[in-house]
């Protein structure tokens, strides 16, 4: 990928290897720009991100490999941050950073993207579930905290798909996206998912493209050999769509490449 910039690292405690092995890989794969952007602290699910004490910790991480490897890679600094009312910190939504991710895992506090927690999805309308969800996208959107969209579809994740369709329940999602002038990342870890299709479908980014939303790609990487994974598959989606720019941000500021 020319540009990769959801990734993370093992202090999210669900991702393995070390830091310079994820951009020693993505030099290896012809990245140009290659974010960090782990789970951000918060008060809640603190099992699955790092605590508040560990940011300095990762930020110096991360401006430390982007030193080293300045002469062969830009690097860049970030956090995606989960949306969840009441549990979003200003700790880490003024951070020092080249840009933010905001994402949705939880809908009422229930983790749907956890396979701890999937038999929780026989006891909702399906239905209802999307809708819940893209409407916490909207809302994400319209707080006005976030540059890029976490993989948009995350729902699809287990493959229950809803009835209704799908471009209809998250067309308020993307409007606020797109007055929020947010990008939407093409995340490959759908891949690896078994919904086995990246997120956003092709479907949902056409309808993107229609609305001049701006697009960056992503590995989602949780170990150092998924950096770049599916690297073909995503551009062909990009092109297919009518894309053929991808932005990275430097100090919150939107830039755009060619791929």
């Amino acid at each position: 990928m020319i540009v990769d910039l959801h990734n993370h690292t093992s202090l999210c405690n669900h991702a393995e290897g070390e830091i310079f092995e994820y951009v020693e890989k993505a030099i290896e794969s012809g990245t140009k720009c290659f974010g960090f952007s782990d789970h951000a602290p918060m008060d809640f699910d603190p099992k699955y991100r790092m605590s508040f004490a560990q940011m300095p910790e990762y930020e110096k991480a991360v401006l430390e490999v982007k030193e080293k490897y300045k002469d062969k890679i830009e690097i860049l600094l970030a956090y995606e941050v989960d949306y969840l009312k009441d549990h979003m910190d200003e700790r880490v939504l003024n951070a020092d950073v080249d840009y933010l991710i905001g994402s949705v895992h939880f809908i009422d506090e229930w983790g749907f993207d956890n396979p701890e927690f999937i038999g929780h999805y026989q006891h909702e309308d399906i239905d209802v579930i999307w809708q819940k969800y893209f409407n916490a996208i909207e809302e994400m959107a319209i707080s006005g905290h976030f540059d890029i969209v976490g993989h948009l579809d995350l729902i699809k994740v287990f493959k229950f798909m809803p009835r209704k369709d799908i471009n209809e329940l998250a067309k308020n999602a993307l409007l606020a996206i797109k007055k929020a002038d947010m990008v939407i990342e093409l995340n490959v870890a759908g891949y690896r998912k078994p919904v086995g299709e990246a997120y956003p479908s092709a479907s949902l980014l056409k309808r993107a493209f229609e609305l001049e939303i701006p697009i960056t790609f992503s590995s989602d990487a949780h170990k150092p050999e998924q950096v770049s994974l599916f690297n073909d598959e995503i551009v062909k989606l990009a092109r297919d769509a009518g894309y053929t720019e991808c932005a990275f941000f430097r100090k919150r500021k939107r830039e755009m490449i060619s791929f």
